[in-house]
Order: structure tokens, then C-alpha cells, then sequence
């Protein structure tokens, strides 16, 4: 019998001053360049989106990701609970993080946080292999860094619209 790698849980969080009724319906359809648009230790910056079914709001709605290195995710649409989360998964996955990742179950959580919101992206990875599970806490260490700064780059979004 063969042993399936344990998801790991990744998961960081802001405080930005949007209201928590708005916030989920202005994430939801940003711009993901604008967002996750910088590079962080091996984790590409994404450059475009491609092959966006619908409107990106109702699940089962599917898109192409492409980073800056080439490689491509597909996303899918998996839930929305307005006014408080969303969620997606992503898989396959090409380029070097093929190796590592097998798939994602991705979530975008907003609770209110005095006049704003509490924003909160977290991502359980499951790992291709075991072997592939011995790098997590370098991938999770690389994720943490690469959310800080797309977080950053949210608010700074949500604040200039």
C-alpha cells in the first residue's frame, strides 16, 4: 500500500482598511499580476491569466495561470461564501514546482477587523511524493514570503480603487 504525503497548511494575513461587507467582491475579480506580480526566492511572479471561463465568479469557472518563468497552473473556481470566503483549487501544475507540488486547495478567508477587514490567503499543498514532502518546509518558508508581499501588494490595490 502506497502512503499519500500529508497536505501542508500554509497561511498568512492582513488587516487592510476595506470594508469587510466589500472585500471579498473587490478580491475576488483583481487583477492577479497586479497582486502576485513580484518574485520571491523561487516562486515566480505571475504574468498574465489566459482562458478565463465566465466571469470568474461562480464555481466550476477555470483559468490558465502563466508565471514569469513559463510555467502554468490551471485554477478552478471551487466556492464562494459571500461575504467571507472563496475558494479554488489548482492543479496541474508545469515548470519546476511540478516536481513539488502535486495540488493546491486554495481559500480566501475576510472577517472584519475594527472599520476594515482581516484578509487571509491560505493554501494546503499537497506534495507530489514523499520524497517530495521533505521540502515543504523550504516551499512553505518561500510561500510565507511570497504572501507577505502579495498581501502588500493587495491593500495597495484595494486602497488606490
Amino acid at each position: 500500500m502506497t502512503q499519500h504525503p500529508e497536505a501542508l497548511h500554509l497561511e498568512s494575513s492582513r488587516a487592510i482598511p476595506v470594508a469587510y461587507e466589500t472585500a471579498l467582491a473587490r478580491v475576488l475579480p483583481a487583477p492577479l499580476p497586479q497582486i502576485f506580480g513580484r518574485r520571491y526566492a523561487a516562486i515566480s511572479p505571475i504574468a498574465e491569466v489566459r482562458d478565463q471561463a465566465g466571469g470568474w465568479d461562480a464555481a466550476g469557472e477555470t483559468r490558465t495561470i502563466v508565471l514569469a518563468d513559463g510555467a502554468t497552473m490551471r485554477e478552478t473556481l471551487t466556492g464562494i461564501d459571500s461575504p467571507s470566503t472563496f475558494s479554488y483549487e489548482i492543479t496541474p501544475l508545469s515548470g519546476p514546482l511540478k516536481l513539488l507540488v502535486g495540488h493546491v486547495a486554495g481559500r480566501w478567508s475576510f472577517a472584519p477587523a475594527g472599520t476594515g477587514s482581516r484578509v487571509t490567503w491560505s493554501w494546503d499543498v499537497t506534495p507530489t511524493s514523499q520524497a517530495a514532502s521533505y521540502a515543504m518546509p523550504v516551499f512553505g518558508w518561500m510561500w510565507k514570503g511570497y504572501a507577505r508581499q502579495s498581501l502588500e501588494s493587495l491593500e495597495e490595490l484595494l486602497l488606490s480603487s
